[in-house]
């Protein structure tokens, strides 16, 4: 009898391990604090835990496993399963998505820029330059166009820009650039104390990062029509431990990209309603940019910028002209889609 006790014990501890060995554990890495721009990583973890039973779970980590600007190294080293990261962070790296963040492109909705971000993210040249990373784009983090925060006097006509030291990535420092401005790269967890320091005049963000990272409590203006573009900040895994997956695991996680998506979409939504009582209760001014100006700034920042942006990637043997007209392709079918 106390031999088939011990057999039936060394049995159940032997399936308990072979158990915990066959959950699968990702460690995904983000930065700041959880806020609308992570949502759709929250969602997505929640709802891959539920369609496996908890075989397969996911640890958000904010900012405990690596600087935003070194969550594709860790990628592509392997350091952790799952990141996002801003193409402007370092655009040398990630070239052609950051045909994501020309200047005035005309995309209106968060909607259209799944669209438009999921379409790049689809075209093979775009996966080939991540797997040099070992990274497979999963989705996207669509935000609205970013607008100025500034302190002193509005800056609403073209001459203003110049010297102005602005907290802008990407595409869009460039624009600004264009128009007489100083570009800084600083992450977004860094631009409160740039703003405060005087580093910058001006930062250039989404309603929720303006929020996040606090730099609305130091605002006495924001820009509300200004639109110059937006950042592209992909969810990526590591190849690797996306191959290792299960098939039920991977079906899991791919099946709920969409959902989470619509959860993030739903959630900004909501964001956007209540940004104007925002904005009054901590008494920062409305600054509306007349369409001379705007239109000043589209002729100089935007075509120069394209034109600029596919000759560089043609020069590498890229497909520029291909990628850009992937974008208004897919951003004239999403509008009669809809």
């Amino acid at each position: 009898m106390n031999r088939m006790m011990q057999g039936a014990l060394v049995a159940a501890l032997a399936a308990g391990i072979a158990s915990e060995a066959a959950a699968t554990e990702w460690n995904v890495s983000v930065w700041g604090k959880r806020r609308a721009f992570t949502e759709h990583v929250e969602k997505i973890a929640e709802l891959v835990a539920e369609k496996t039973g908890g075989a397969f779970t996911m640890n958000v980590s904010y900012g405990g496993l690596s600087k935003p600007k070194e969550n594709l190294d860790g990628i592509s080293i392997g350091a952790f399963e799952m990141a996002q990261f801003c193409a402007g962070y370092h655009p040398d790296k990630n070239r052609l998505i950051t045909v994501l963040e020309l200047p005035f492109l005309g995309v209106n909705t968060l909607q259209e820029e799944v669209a438009v971000s999921h379409a790049v993210y689809a075209h093979p040249a775009v996966q080939k330059e991540m797997a040099q990373w070992n990274a497979r784009l999963l989705m996207t983090s669509p935000m609205p166009q970013y607008n100025l925060v500034g302190t002193g006097a509005p800056r609403d006509e073209l001459a203003e820009f110049d010297g102005m030291r602005v907290r802008a990535t990407g595409g869009l420092g460039e624009a600004f650039k264009a128009v007489g401005g100083v570009p800084t790269s600083v992450p977004a967890t860094e631009a409160y104390n740039a703003m405060e320091a005087g580093v910058v005049d001006t930062v250039a963000f989404a309603q929720h990062a303006h929020l996040s990272f606090g730099t609305i409590n130091r605002a006495e203006w924001w820009t509300a029509n200004l639109n110059p573009g937006t950042v592209n900040c992909p969810v990526v895994v590591n190849i690797d431990a996306y191959d290792a997956l299960s098939d039920e695991e991977r079906a899991a996680l791919d099946g709920s990209v969409d959902e989470a998506i619509a959860h993030y979409l739903t959630n900004y939504g909501e964001l956007l309603t209540r940004w104007d009582s925002v904005l009054e209760e901590k008494g920062v001014e409305k600054v509306m940019i007349s369409e001379e100006v705007l239109q000043q700034f589209r002729d100089i920042a935007a075509t120069p910028a394209r034109d600029k942006w596919i000759a560089d990637m043609e020069a590498q043997g890229l497909p520029g002209q291909e990628l850009y007209d992937l974008v208004e392709t897919t951003l004239k079918e999403t509008r009669m889609g809809n």
